[in-house]
């Protein structure tokens, strides 16, 4: 008998009434704003009134960079959840809600996997509670009223060459990347040249994810910057008056959404910023929220950890007073190999040399957290492909780098298969042993913060930046916001900024060619190599499998 889909195990999940799975977490029915009968948003007032209780454990699930190989960073977070509720702890997980984007395109859903899922599935995987649709009428309400102002007289007198707000989709097109608008005569406006991001790159997005209530978001999104005037003043959105009702736009969506895990446990699935062009965390208000609810809190940041993690240590943290407790690094045997040279279709076969070779890429990760301060345990997620042999290479060589890996089944398991990690995780948390601290200081040039993080994180000789870029810098922090993180957008597949060095390069450059700052969230981002803020569909997109069958059922979504 074939092993059922990720889909089908979920739509076979005994799902418990929301109301439920939040009394748990002691929120009352009248704290919940129930979207059916499965998932339902925390209310703004029962957080608040949530201050002064003292926070649970804080821990982190980053990942190698990932391969086609695959690697399970939202599985074993779900995986990881589930197991510490199973050895008697109370455990929340907090994870991001999917982007349309990878669904449609390679990626696919974000909702874990096999037996270690969040449900329902399909709904998080597509249109959920309408928080990124609420992000993206947001963030072009402001679009249009930009366009607007200039259309009825131009009153703040903004240059039109120099209008920064693009508008944003949340769907992979890369034929919207560069775009004139206004086209077809006088009562169209006046033509210019701007293009669209996907909505999880929005500044609107990150904002969301790291404002503590409605008045910060207002506030934050008045800061933003959207254009400037011929003498380079900025024109912020507040000047456009466009705040108000951005914040109207956005008020549902700055609640938290209460889901559960296949095995009934609470998880908190919120906001959605890309770790690869964006800071690749979920909300702050769902994080600190679950800290209060929960002994032990597990979140995920994404793709590998010179990109989640990093972000998550030198923007999240930072910004919200956060500080982890332990991390958990996940790698695949399969993975390992690929990064040793092996080609995909030839990874079923043993090969511990190329394990060992490729565990360069995980060792470069594990000494990179433990820069932060914070202990790291390495769970390896288990294929039915991995033999004794190659496990205990990969064991062997984290025990050199002073950490240790334990193997994990929660795929195919659920949480008995993370049991062991669970168990090892809870007594590091409650041990107390990290000391956390960002990378680098506040005060460092936003140059220099760049450099920072290219060489510690990256390992790169040298960043490449023209004197524009440098100049731009310089005057941003002449305008006061040097003391800002910044968001490195580079491919998620390297260390490098070339997608096709894997292992654990060296001797390279990080080449900066954009610098964009987003004052509202509170960072500037660096845009490296090749990187798109918008991507494009593959030759061969998950789309063209997705489809309804006789029963009405959604067939295809993975």
């Amino acid at each position: 008998m074939s092993q059922p889909t990720d889909i089908e195990i979920a739509r076979a999940a005994s799902k418990k009434p929301i109301l439920e799975i939040g009394a748990g977490l002691g929120i009352g029915a009248e704290d919940l704003v129930p979207y059916g009968h499965d998932k339902a948003k925390v209310s703004s007032s029962f957080i608040k009134g949530l201050e002064g209780r003292p926070d649970g454990k804080l821990i982190l699930v980053t990942a190698i960079n990932p391969t086609p190989a695959g690697e399970g960073k939202t599985t074993t977070t779900v995986g990881l959840g589930d197991g510490l509720n199973r050895i008697g702890k109370n455990a929340a997980i907090c994870i991001r809600e999917a982007s349309l984007g990878p669904n449609f395109g390679m990626k696919g859903g974000a909702a874990g996997g096999g037996y270690a899922q969040i449900v329902p599935m399909e709904e998080m995987n597509l249109h959920f509670t309408g928080d990124f649709h609420a992000i993206t009428a947001a963030h072009n309400l402001l679009s249009a009223m930009i366009d607007n102002h200039i259309y009825w007289g131009n009153e703040l007198e903004i240059d039109e060459r120099r209008v920064s707000w693009r508008r944003v989709l949340d769907m992979n097109d890369r034929a919207l990347r560069d775009t004139v608008t206004s086209l077809g005569g006088v009562a169209n406006g006046f033509p210019r040249q701007t293009g669209f991001d996907i909505t999880v790159a929005s500044e609107v997005m990150a904002i969301l994810c790291l404002a503590s209530d409605l008045d910060d978001l207002q506030k934050r999104l008045g800061d933003m910057i959207v254009a400037y005037r011929r003498d380079r003043s900025p024109i912020y959105c507040r000047d456009i008056k466009a705040d108000g009702a951005m914040t109207v736009l956005l008020k549902d969506a700055m609640q938290p959404n209460l889901v559960q895990t296949l095995e009934n446990n609470p998880a908190f699935v919120h906001g959605g910023p890309f770790a690869n062009i964006a800071h690749g965390c979920n909300s702050v208000i769902a994080t600190k929220t679950a800290l209060k609810l929960a002994d032990y809190v597990v979140t995920e940041a994404g793709f590998g950890a010179d990109l989640g993690a990093e972000k998550f240590m030198n923007i999240k943290c930072r910004k919200a007073g956060l500080a982890p407790d332990c991390v958990v690094l996940v790698a695949t045997i399969r993975a390992m190999k690929m990064n040793g040279g092996v080609a995909k279709a030839d990874l079923g076969g043993e090969n511990v040399e190329a394990v060992k070779k490729g565990s360069a890429n995980l060792g470069r990760h594990i000494a990179n957290v433990k820069s932060f301060g914070v202990p790291v345990v390495v769970a390896i997620n288990h294929f039915v492909t991995d033999t004794e042999d190659e496990i205990a290479a990969v064991k062997a060589y984290v025990e050199e780098q002073g950490a240790e890996a334990i193997l994990c089944q929660h795929w195919a398991k659920g949480s008995e298969g993370t049991a062991e990690l669970a168990t090892r995780v809870a007594e590091i948390a409650d041990a107390g042993l990290a000391q956390f601290a960002p990378l680098y200081s506040d005060e460092m040039s936003l140059f220099d913060k760049i450099d920072t993080i290219a060489k510690r994180i990256y390992r790169a000789d040298e960043v490449i930046a023209d004197k524009k870029i440098r100049d731009q810098l310089r005057a941003w922090e002449e305008a006061g916001y040097g003391h800002l993180p910044v968001c490195m957008a580079k491919t998620q597949y390297s260390f490098s900024t070339d997608p096709s060095l894997r292992g654990a390069p060296t001797g390279h450059a990080v080449p900066v060619r954009e610098v964009r700052l987003s004052a509202g969230a509170g960072f500037v981002v660096a845009i490296c190599g090749e990187i798109m803020t918008m991507p494009g569909l593959p030759r061969t997109p998950a789309a063209e499998t997705i489809g309804l069958n006789e029963a009405g059922e959604v067939v295809g979504l993975f």
